[in-house]
């Protein structure tokens, strides 16, 4: 398992104690009742990648382009338009 990120939370000590009531009622650390909140968090906001898979960086690749439903799917050109048609300057 890979070592895990630390760093320093500030929170509000009500929080907190109510944290570290849960915590110790499903018998986890506050750390660890921290961790499972927000993973839980993140699975219903569709934010955490699936297991085994790595969360997309972003602005690495390209946008997958959806298939277009009449058939006439760019054919790759810069930034997804079209290059002219052959003998056209495309203006």
């Amino acid at each position: 398992m890979p070592e895990k990120k630390r760093f320093l939370l500030r929170i509000d000590p009500e929080i907190y104690d109510a944290i570290q009531r849960w915590a110790a009622d499903e018998w986890r650390s506050v750390n660890g009742q921290i961790e499972y909140l927000l993973r839980e968090a993140l699975r219903k906001a569709g934010r955490l990648p699936a297991p085994g898979r790595r969360a997309a960086r972003r602005g690495g690749g390209q946008p997958e382009v959806p298939p277009d439903p009449a058939g006439d799917a760019p054919t790759g050109g810069a930034g997804g338009v079209d290059p002219p048609a052959p003998g056209k300057t495309g203006e």
